[in-house]
């Protein structure tokens, strides 16, 4: 594949660019990997029309004008939840249950036959960390739904509801997470993340998961043969040498298992939450995270930008900005994001407006499985 580099050489000729930028566009034409100084130096320099252009390069270098989605459903358990995280705009307390929800193993199944013959390929299950859904609970749920529908992908379960399962088993993470495959799980989604920094997360998020131990329990599931996603909450209290501390640490753990399928960064909505005093970040600073992401994250193959949460529009810029993969069609049944002031209060797509968005933005959509196999080309007219 020939890819373009006249927006790179540019940047180098350039009587206007910083030096230490063009050091950096020379590292990206060369295939070098950033620093954590450069991270922090994009971050604090760069505009976004140069981050742009290298984002671009280097998407463009891995998939051509490939954009990624898959045919999904979300089931979402419960919203009660034993911990108190700042951020969340979702979850309710043990003791206010009777305003959440609480879905039984049968009302999930019901769930699952709604799509019956229909061609969706992954399950994405994830939810609050209710006290009474304990590991067996879940490995039944897992197990039930493989019966059922032996073709369809089970993703499910933060590291966050992970550690409280193995936890209240007194089984060890290596334990706990055979027992989960054994059932039927496949893969791993990337919540629960945030920042690992430890100083934010006692602001934000203090009695749940540290950061080591999300990463531990990555780290075991890939050694396990399982892949798996990872995120990052962006945009509240932290700096911009967390978001790189952040991306490092991960971008270390690929480099000893790369089994992260890919990247996430997640925005933070600022709607009926503990922290509904910090302003949201722009649209321009979402363009700029997602492009340095595409270039300090060297080793995650996939930057995914997930729709429901920016929005129609801002998901749609991301494919400018590094982005290769927009996640899947979803179903109205995901509230997580809705309830948390995302712009899609109903965050549905057909595979045809998925397919138009792509379309749209000059691209070629492209239906993929949880681990990136590909299914369908979709024809384009393009944009």
């Amino acid at each position: 594949m020939i890819v373009d580099n006249t927006g790179i050489e540019q940047i180098l000729n350039s009587a206007s660019i910083d030096k230490e930028l063009k050091t950096i566009a020379e590292k990206i034409l060369k295939t070098e990997r950033l620093s954590f100084e450069d991270g922090v130096l994009l971050f604090e320099k760069a505009e976004v029309g140069y981050l742009g252009t290298l984002a671009n390069y280097v998407r463009n270098k891995l998939h051509g004008e490939k954009v990624y989605f898959n045919r999904n459903f979300h089931i979402e358990p419960t919203n009660v939840c034993v911990f108190t995280c700042n951020f969340c705009s979702y979850s309710r307390k043990y003791k206010h249950r009777d305003e959440g929800w609480e879905l039984s193993i049968e009302e999930m199944l019901d769930m699952v036959r709604k799509y019956e013959n229909q061609p969706v390929t992954e399950v994405h299950i994830v939810g609050g960390v209710h006290p009474k859904m304990n590991l067996e609970f879940f490995c039944e749920v897992v197990s039930k739904i493989k019966e059922m529908r032996p073709d369809l992908h089970i993703k499910g379960f933060t590291a966050v509801e992970l550690d409280y399962m193995f936890r209240k088993a007194k089984l060890t993470t290596k334990e706990g997470m055979q027992k989960l495959k054994d059932a039927g799980l496949q893969s791993l989604p990337g919540g629960g993340a945030e920042i690992f920094d430890e100083a934010i997360r006692q602001e934000i998020c203090a009695d749940k998961i540290d950061g080591p131990g999300w990463l531990d329990i990555h780290k075991t599931a890939h050694q396990l043969g399982m892949h798996s996603n990872a995120t990052m909450l962006y945009g509240h209290i932290e700096s911009y040498w967390h978001r790189v501390d952040h991306m490092e640490q991960l971008r270390t753990l690929q480099d000893e298992t790369g089994g992260f399928n890919c990247f996430i960064p997640l925005k933070f909505r600022n709607m009926d939450n503990d922290m509904s005093h910090v302003p949201e970040v722009t649209m321009v600073e979402d363009m700029r995270l997602y492009a340095i992401a595409r270039l300090y994250m060297d080793n995650f193959r996939n930057l995914k930008a997930y729709w429901p949460m920016l929005g129609r529009e801002s998901a749609q810029m991301t494919l400018q900005f590094g982005v290769n993969d927009l996640d899947g069609t979803i179903d109205d049944t995901t509230k997580i994001y809705s309830m948390a002031g995302s712009e899609e209060q109903s965050p549905s797509m057909t595979t045809e407006e998925l397919c138009d968005l792509i379309t749209t933005a000059g691209k070629t959509p492209v239906e993929r499985d949880t681990v990136y196999n590909e299914i369908q080309v979709f024809e384009t007219t393009g944009a």
